[in-house]
């Protein structure tokens, strides 16, 4: 197998999941045991790519523990989380893109089945799962296998997941793109996605198709504790959550 690297994005606030987050990163978060982001790193591992980028901001310290768990782990700040989108975790790695095929992948997913990453990749991918009817998330549109536009909102078809693959040669047309974006005025509000879809005309990327139920990601409060019912004692006990008193009156 080729070498391969990969680069999680942990940098946001988790803005969604207040007030859990006031006091831990959303990839910090535990589901049911498991922490969301070793869920991805250890998917990863076992699929044998040899370094991953942890991209890190808010609460940046403490993943620290990541470092001393996972050898292949390397925590890389992104100075400007607060100020850009998520163009800036990957502009934060772009040194290290185009030496080796890559993994760009969201780190507040729930990784259920990691047999998805045993996947034999010869060409760029997203890993995508198909949603009948409307979807406000990320879509792709496609011609045949191969994604022709990446947009938010559409009708039967394919959704994000939170995992990318780039070949060495692909990751180097993405990073040489964002390197001469990042600094031009309205650009601070892109997501790399976005960068990804004005270079669909000089490289091919494909669905990968994955089961709805291969990853799970986690958006709000109220989906955390679908997934894992000791959340919901503790949100019933912060008075300054907003989603308490929904969450209460369900139960009651």
């Amino acid at each position: 197998m080729r070498q391969e690297i990969a680069v999680l994005m942990a940098a946001g606030l988790g803005s969604r999941m207040r007030p859990l987050t006031e006091k831990i990163p959303k990839p910090l978060v535990t589901v049911n045991g498991k922490v969301l982001i070793e869920t991805m790193i250890e998917g990863l591992l076992q699929r044998g790519v040899r370094r991953i980028y942890v991209v890190v901001g808010y609460k940046k310290d403490m993943f620290g523990y990541l470092q001393g768990k996972y050898s292949q782990v390397t925590l890389v700040e992104n100075k400007d989380y607060q100020v850009k989108n998520n163009i800036s975790s990957i502009y934060a790695v772009c040194e290290y893109l185009g030496d080796a095929d890559c993994f760009i992948c969201e780190s507040d997913i729930l990784v259920k089945n990691p047999d998805i990453f045993r996947a034999s990749l010869s060409h760029s991918c997203y890993y995508a799962k198909m949603v009948k009817g409307y979807s406000s998330d990320w879509i792709f549109e496609t011609r045949g296998n191969r994604i022709v536009h990446i947009q938010k909102g559409g009708t039967d078809l394919y959704n994000m997941t939170g995992i990318a693959f780039l070949t060495q040669r692909d990751s180097k047309v993405l990073k040489e793109k964002i390197q001469s974006l990042y600094n031009c005025p309205g650009t601070e509000n892109l997501f790399w996605d976005e960068v990804m879809d004005q270079i669909l005309d000089q490289i091919e990327v494909r669905i990968n198709k994955v089961s709805k139920d291969a990853l799970i990601e986690i958006d709000t409060v109220e989906e955390l504790v679908a997934l894992d019912a000791s959340y919901e004692e503790w949100l019933c006990k912060n008075d300054e959550s907003k989603v308490r008193a929904t969450i209460c009156e369900q139960r009651n």
